[in-house]
Order: structure tokens, then sequence, then C-alpha cells
């Protein structure tokens, strides 16, 4: 079995106005930057190779950790199509029962254009079937919680069986399957 040790990348400016990014490339703010700054890998994983999401926020949140990533295409954030820029409450508000509807889909849950869960687990699958050791994935929260959903069999209808802290990382085993299975949540990267 190999390791695979995933975080998600520092705050943007759309993260801090609560605007949903999707394959929008937006950069890490300066306040992001501190806060990854702060941040550390534990020792136990720093000789793990290193991929990243292209997307800059990642890109960039990997080279702060002093990690050297390469850009990996299958750990870009779910595309939210037609919704990219907007509010999710605002969009609760304007699509009432429709929205409630589609929510209520779990994995099959899929903006207008865009991309559902269970689409980014059917591309994170390969990737993880190719793992040929033990890495760390620097990507997003759409990735994270797809890949968990994965490892603890979630139809992400109902709360998820752990809380996923945002600005923490999560260590899963890979099966020579490429399976994941969740070995340890929450693991903290500040003041380390």
């Amino acid at each position: 079995m190999k390791k695979l040790l995933i975080l998600r990348h520092g705050p943007t400016r759309w993260n801090e106005n609560k605007c949903l990014q999707g394959l929008t490339d937006i950069p890490l703010s300066n306040t992001g930057r501190n806060v990854v700054k702060a941040w550390r890998i534990p020792t136990e994983y720093e000789d793990f190779q290193c991929m990243s999401s292209p997307l800059q926020r990642a890109f960039e949140t990997a080279q702060l950790l002093s990690l050297k990533p390469t850009p990996t295409p299958a750990l870009v954030e779910m595309c939210w199509g037609e919704w990219e820029g907007k509010k999710l409450a605002d969009l609760r508000d304007q699509l009432g029962d429709k929205m409630v509807q589609n929510e209520a889909g779990g994995l099959d849950f899929c903006p207008p254009k865009g991309e559902s869960p269970r689409d980014v687990q059917n591309r994170l699958k390969p990737w993880l079937q190719g793992l040929n050791t033990s890495t760390i994935a620097v990507a997003h929260r759409g990735v994270i919680r797809a890949l968990y959903a994965l490892a603890r069999d979630w139809d992400m209808k109902q709360k998820p069986p752990d809380r996923l802290d945002k600005f923490s990382a999560h260590l899963f085993q890979i099966d020579d399957q490429g399976r994941p299975v969740v070995e340890r949540l929450n693991i903290q990267l500040e003041g380390l």
C-alpha cells in the first residue's frame, strides 16, 4: 500500500468572499500566503513525492511549503460550470426547490455545465491506480471530499461520517487496485 497525504490550498479572495471557484484560476490572497507560510508538512511525510493541481492557488501553496510539485490535471477542482464566481447561499435563494433537489443528489449533484462529485471520483480513480510511491497532493475541497467519499463509501446525501478540517491534511492508504482507505484525518499543519 502507498500513502497519500492530501491537503487543500490556502485561502483566496474568492474563498474569503464565499464565491465558488471551481476551475477559475484564482491566486492565493496575501492573507492566504501568510496562512500557508505558517504551515509545515509533518516530518514523517517530507520524503513523499509531491503532486499538485495545476491551478495557481494549489501550485503556489505547494511551493510555499517548500515542496517540488508536479502539476497533475486529475487534482483540479470540481468544475462549477455556470455557477463559478457565485455564492452558494445566493444560488439557494434564487433557485429554491430546484437547488434543494439538485443538492439531494449527493454524489450526482451537478451545476449547469459543471461536474458532479461522482465525475471527480471518476477522474481520480485512474490517477490513484497509477500512484507508484507515497505522495503529497495539494488540491481542493471538492477533490478531497470526493476522495473521502470514495474511501468511506459515503453517498454525500447526508452529513459526512467525519468532520474534515479545511486547513489540515488527511492521510489515506491506497491499495494495489487504487482504492483509498482512511488512515488519519485532520493532521495539523500549523505550529509544527
